[in-house]
């Protein structure tokens, strides 16, 4: 990097910080924090549901994916979510809604208490933020090994930049400053990603072409859609632990859906996303496809091959804005991440541990919302100093095995629950099906890898604990359904917007009474 490259990245982190003092004029609440007062246009809902979706893994582990093994990197990864999304948004998006706007909830998993039990929403609010800190953990540790790369500086120090603007933003502007924030982080992407396209393209005329450099021996299967450790198992295993991660699984998505006006606004919100990621990662993966033919990778996996390129084909100035390509995706997924976090516990874990906490005022909760934000992007920072990251091996390893493997069984309880279908799964179903997932995760990831030649292989690893949780939440729920009238008369409100004649109270997370229902359940 030159002096011009500089002047781009630290314009970057300016704007950024700049965005998060605008939105701070517009929190007011605690809801507009974590949901933006349920006020967010739905394509700004959809463009940052996109975005928070993405991180620096994709120009490190998914790049070196692609260099080995070529468009399967599309084919398993990118298109499972926006196949998952495009389901999620009849599915799940207006239901998710509706948890602000009938519930008058903050938090993605705030209405579990009701849903099911305290011990339940507890489980599922403690594990999803102990699992959210280390995946965050790996994105800082992405995006600080790229900016060693381009600029000399430590590892540490790459982690304490990116974690600290980060953290001015969103804890001072919450998800408005996520939101908009993302937005400039769109355009910014877009401008790089063409730009890199475009260099790739031309560096091609010396390959056979646009369509002639795929007969390159370089290129030797690169066209198989599955190929290597992803297969056909991998590829359905991912469908379903993407429609469930990316439909709020992994809660930073379902504020996106929460934030919209309507449940048919969060539907738009959904499709605008799944557009984006069925168009707009073949752009940014095609430069990763012919990678071979246009670097030596350094490392055995590939996951040098994007800096690389970038390096050898773009003047300064434009290396600058692809760098800054990189910073806004990681920023995108980590601050929307700890928003979501922050809301997880001020909302659902603080008053169960404190007294005082079920009393904070409208300003103390709003103190202490941003208080959890920067506690969360500081321990996910520690995290990050501690993975392995110049081997890039163990970063996509936390992504794929560990966020995919254990994603599932933390989020079949609170997704299914939003269904009729699955009313008659209670907290026994739900507890269960979460505490046999997670010891399945263990038990393919090591002692039962340990005897096996090789190891389990990697579609097995992310897909046993999902089937696993998957088959107890819906075998226990017909076998000792829990479908109590309070709990069917929530699921209605989620599954409706016809408010119809009342007859069930819903009691609210405060303690008071919210507006009543009569159950209509059908299938």
């Amino acid at each position: 990097m030159n002096s011009l490259d500089w002047a781009v990245l630290i314009g970057y982190f300016g704007v950024m910080v700049a965005i998060g003092v605008w939105s701070h004029k517009r929190v007011d609440t605690v809801s507009d924090f974590f949901t933006a007062g349920g006020k967010m246009p739905w394509w700004l809902s959809g463009i940052s549901h996109h975005m928070s979706g993405y991180s620096a893994v994709m120009f490190t582990g998914y790049a070196g994916i692609a260099y080995t093994y070529g468009v399967t990197s599309f084919v398993t990864w990118s298109f499972p979510i926006a196949l998952g999304i495009a389901i999620g948004s009849k599915l799940f998006a207006p239901r998710i809604n509706r948890l602000r706007s009938r519930l008058h909830v903050a938090s993605p998993l705030e209405y579990l208490k009701n849903r099911y039990n305290l011990p339940t929403q507890q489980a599922l609010a403690w594990s999803g933020m102990l699992l959210k800190i280390v995946d965050v953990g790996a994105k800082w540790a992405a995006i600080a090994t790229l900016l060693s790369v381009f600029t000399g500086i430590s590892l540490n120090q790459g982690i304490l930049i990116t974690g600290v603007i980060t953290g001015i933003y969103c804890t001072i502007g919450g998800l408005w400053a996520d939101a908009l924030t993302e937005l400039g982080q769109f355009v910014i992407q877009l401008l790089a990603g063409i730009a890199m396209f475009v260099a790739v393209v031309l560096k091609l005329d010396d390959h056979g072409g646009f369509f002639g450099a795929w007969d390159q021996p370089e290129l030797h299967g690169h066209g198989k859609p599955l190929v290597g450790p992803y297969g056909t198992v991998f590829l359905l295993a991912f469908l379903f632990i993407k429609l469930f991660e990316y439909n709020g699984g992994m809660l930073n998505q379902a504020q996106r859906y929460m934030a919209t006006g309507s449940a048919r606004e969060a539907e738009r919100s959904a499709r605008l996303s799944a557009v984006l990621w069925l168009v707009w990662p073949v752009v940014l993966f095609f430069p990763m496809w012919m990678s071979p033919l246009l670097v030596q990778s350094q490392k055995p996996d590939g996951s040098d091959s994007y800096a690389l390129m970038t390096e050898q084909l773009l003047p300064h100035g434009l290396l600058g804005l692809v760098i800054v390509g990189f910073f806004s995706h990681t920023m995108a997924m980590c601050s929307s991440d700890a928003n979501a976090i922050a809301a997880v516990f001020t909302r659902d874990v603080a008053p169960v541990l404190s007294a005082k906490a079920r009393a904070w005022s409208e300003r103390t909760g709003l103190v202490a919302a941003r208080l959890t934000t920067v506690i969360f992007l500081g321990l996910s920072m520690a995290v990050a100093t501690q993975v392995n990251s110049p081997t890039f091996k163990d970063i996509i390893t936390v992504v794929i095995k560990w966020v995919a493997g254990l994603m599932g069984p933390i989020a079949i309880p609170m997704m299914l629950g939003l269904l009729r279908p699955f009313r008659r799964s209670g907290p026994t179903a739900a507890l269960t099906s979460w505490a046999l997932g997670l010891l399945a995760f263990w038990l393919v990831n090591y002692p039962i890898s340990w005897n096996v030649d090789g190891g389990v292989p990697l579609q097995y690893q992310v897909s046993i604990p999902l089937a696993v949780s998957l088959v107890l939440y819906i075998l226990i729920g017909y076998l000792k359904p829990e479908d109590t009238p309070e709990r069917l008369a929530i699921i209605e409100r989620v599954n409706t917007d016809d408010d119809g004649a009342t007859a069930a109270a819903i009691p609210t997370p405060a303690g008071g009474v919210q507006d009543t229902v009569r159950p209509r359940v059908k299938d």
